[in-house]
């Protein structure tokens, strides 16, 4: 057994000290535990991005704002584990409080916190690459962004949604980042009908705690909240086929030899990590795919619903 390194002991230790804690419940629509966002910014001057999982398929058009010279420019796509948490974020304050109009907050620290961007005691940085400066721009490109919803099951029908995720927002950011003093109004975001429909369809428990261990890759998350809602439902052992896996979480790679086998490499590591968090997830990984076996789920049931009206 290859012997561990800091950082791979430093995150065991971290996932062990969930096991027997209590979770912290947020909510995610059931819609991007079946599809998600891009893990990178996707290359070239795309119009458009999609990833299909199945007969379902989620494509997302980046905003557009107009520069002095009136010329329109696009905003870029959402991607990595920014907007991720922000949805999630979301989607529970939408769950506990049945509204579609959210407080984000006074100041951007505040946000970052709660999001779990960011520890109790930092602070944003600022600069090109710092994390205040990368929250602002993706949580923009998220709200401004358009989705489409599409389901293909059936050739003599067709069904789908248009939507954004915000139909209108109000940020009140301090334009410097790495302070702690409030704005003089709170942000808000209200959401749009078609996507707070959405949430309150069916909201899928996680546990917020695991979600900020598992942050520093956006694939960790998405496999996460998909075993979470899969192990929800499933009642029989079921294979999901390498292929349907890579379209779902890996639909940047080529569809070469090369590419295939990358994507299995990365997938298992990040499968290991997430199992490490939540354990009762009882998976095989196969030649022919991932083998799911019928599993607790990592709310419990009888909890699923304790933060509504908190």
């Amino acid at each position: 057994m290859p012997r561990q390194t800091r950082s791979e002991l430093d995150f065991f230790n971290a996932a062990a000290e969930l096991w027997d804690a209590d979770p912290e419940i947020g909510y995610l629509a059931r819609l991007f535990t079946q599809t998600s966002l891009p893990y990178k910014e996707p290359k070239g001057n795309l119009a458009a991005w999609r990833r299909v999982n199945g007969h379902t398929q989620l494509v997302v058009q980046p905003g557009v704002i107009f520069g002095p010279d009136g010329e329109p420019i696009s905003l870029g796509f959402p991607y990595g584990s920014i907007p991720r948490l922000v949805l999630t974020w979301v989607c529970t304050e939408a769950v506990k409080t049945q509204q579609p109009e959210l407080v984000l907050g006074a100041s951007l620290t505040e946000f970052m916190r709660k999001v779990g961007l960011i520890k109790d005691h930092e602070l944003p940085t600022g600069g090109k690459r710092g994390n205040g400066t990368r929250a602002k721009q993706q949580m923009e490109r998220l709200f401004r962004a358009n989705i489409t919803v599409e389901y293909t099951g059936d050739e003599n029908r067709q069904l789908g949604v248009q939507m954004r995720v915000a139909s209108g927002h109000d940020l009140w950011w301090k334009p410097r980042v790495g302070e702690d003093q409030p704005a003089l109004m709170e942000s808000k975001v209200r959401l749009s009908p078609e996507f707070f429909e959405q949430i309150m369809e069916s909201p899928v428990p996680v546990d917020m705690q695991a979600l900020r261990l598992l942050r520093e890759s956006p694939m960790r998350l998405d496999i996460y909240t998909w075993l979470t809602y899969r192990m929800s439902r499933l009642k029989r052992p079921t294979t999901v086929p390498w292929a349907a896996l890579k379209g779902q979480f890996g639909s940047e790679l080529a569809d070469t030899k090369q590419g295939n086998y990358q994507f299995k490499r990365d997938f298992k590591k990040r499968l290991a990590e997430v199992t490490t968090v939540y354990r009762e997830a009882n998976v095989d990984v196969t030649d022919s795919g991932l083998v799911l076996q019928p599993s607790l789920t990592h709310i419990p049931k009888s909890r699923d619903f304790r933060a509504l009206g908190a």
